[in-house]
């Protein structure tokens, strides 16, 4: 049976869907928080005469998730490197579910005082915790089942998940805008997508229940026991290439938080577009981020993960450049010009990661290595990038966030130069 074979056969089309499937809910997930932190959580949980000084303590709870997914990394990394990956990613996927599911059921500052808000940044802590295990698995479940040179194309499968997720995200809020009231859509419309979540959980479990373990995993538990503490292993061994993938994370997670949270917030409250019309932009624009996922896919497994990278950070450097005059532009069509071209930078900076940073490290300590990296660049890239684009922003307009943009993609770039072309497996 050839290759082409293999990767068209029913249990390969399962486990490709089983990678998308839990980087689907994991980016419905985190951007629904950050959509309702951009249009609402500021006024329903954090009191304030300044609209700005909410919206800041809205991004700022939304960054906690960020600070949780290293810790939820290191645990969740610790079982799929010693127990195996299925079940690792089942367990991350209820933690990330449960969380998201219970934030529909909050009360709000005015019911509850202080309460309302320290129970919020709980649950978000909750869905960062989840979410550490849930992109590396699903990132080790296409690409170690994957054969011979379609290892990039079957890695950007869990990277698709974001557009999908966003769509979901983005749509659900574009239908309720369009549906409810605005008075409605502060009282309870904004909890439907949060309860909406359990559905997209249960149907990334019930993918999931039904795979084996990957092969590279198999391998491993044949030849002897798993390293007792994989995230020790990592770190004495494999300290640079950690540092390296870190790094190379940044860009992706700036480019696409700006595009999309920050960008939301500003044009509705800065520009003066309606919540309605700004989600129906971004809701375009996201398809340029599918296009360069899976583009950056295909030229990975012709010219290397790392290649293409490198082009995506040089790219997003430019960008950064692109922000003033388009995006503060005055009108609509730049307004989407530039989202559409930072979505499709994202995607030459995000589509190769699936198959980049897993070859950075083996088996034994993948799992962690991977988790690990992704995590910790996502806290360096996009946990603050929403509040800190904010606080530029207010001080200085769109300039300063467009070098923050370059400056982001910058750190990738030397991250991604100081490591070889990895190889998987």
């Amino acid at each position: 049976m050839d290759d082409k074979t293999t990767a068209a056969s029913p249990s390969t089309r399962r486990i490709l869907a089983a990678s998308l499937a839990g980087t689907a809910v994991e980016f419905y997930d985190f951007y629904i928080y950050a959509t309702a932190a951009s249009l609402v959580f500021g006024p329903l949980f954090f009191p304030s005469s300044s609209a700005s000084a909410q919206l800041l303590s809205a991004y700022a709870s939304f960054a906690i998730a960020f600070m949780a997914r290293p810790v939820g990394a290191v645990a969740f990394g610790h079982f799929g490197d010693r127990i195996g990956r299925k079940s690792t990613l089942v367990a991350s996927l209820l933690v990330m579910g449960g969380s998201t599911l219970l934030i529909a059921f909050l009360p709000t500052y005015a019911q509850a005082g202080w309460a309302a808000p320290l129970m919020l940044c709980l649950l978000r802590f909750g869905q960062g915790f989840g979410l550490g295990g849930e992109w590396g698995g699903a990132a080790l479940l296409a690409v170690e089942n994957a054969p011979p040179g379609w290892r990039a194309r079957f890695g950007v499968f869990p990277q698709l998940g974001a557009p999908v997720g966003f769509i979901a995200a983005n749509g659900l809020f574009l239908l309720l805008g369009l549906c409810l009231p605005k008075d409605a859509f502060l009282n309870w419309g904004w909890r439907l997508p949060f309860l909406a979540s359990a559905v997209l959980v249960m149907v990334g479990l019930w993918v999931r229940l039904k795979l084996t373990e990957t092969p590279a995993f198999a391998a491993l538990a044949a030849k002897g026991p798993p390293p007792s503490v994989p995230v020790a292993v990592l770190i004495k061994g494999y300290w640079k290439e950690t540092v390296g993938g870190t790094l190379g994370v940044i860009a992706c997670f700036a480019l696409f938080y700006l595009a999309t949270a920050f960008a939301l917030g500003y044009g509705v409250t800065k520009l003066g577009y309606s919540r309605v019309t700004f989600l129906s932009v971004q809701l375009g624009a996201i398809l340029f981020l599918a296009a360069g996922i899976l583009a950056a896919g295909w030229l990975s497994d012709s010219f290397g993960a790392r290649r293409v990278l490198l082009w995506g950070c040089a790219a997003a450097m430019a960008t950064g450049l692109l922000l003033t005059p388009l995006f503060g532009g005055g009108s609509l069509l730049l307004v989407f010009m530039f989202l559409a071209i930072a979505l499709f930078v994202m995607g030459f900076v995000y589509g190769p990661l699936g198959a980049w940073l897993p070859g950075l490290f083996p088996a034994e300590v993948r799992y962690t290595g991977a988790s690990m990296t992704f995590n910790i660049g996502g806290i360096l890239g996009g946990g603050l990038a929403p509040f800190i684009a904010q606080s530029l922003a207010d001080r200085g307009g769109l300039a300063p966030v467009g070098v923050y943009l370059g400056l982001a993609a910058f750190a990738s770039l030397i991250g991604v130069l100081a490591l070889k072309q990895p190889e998987i497996v």
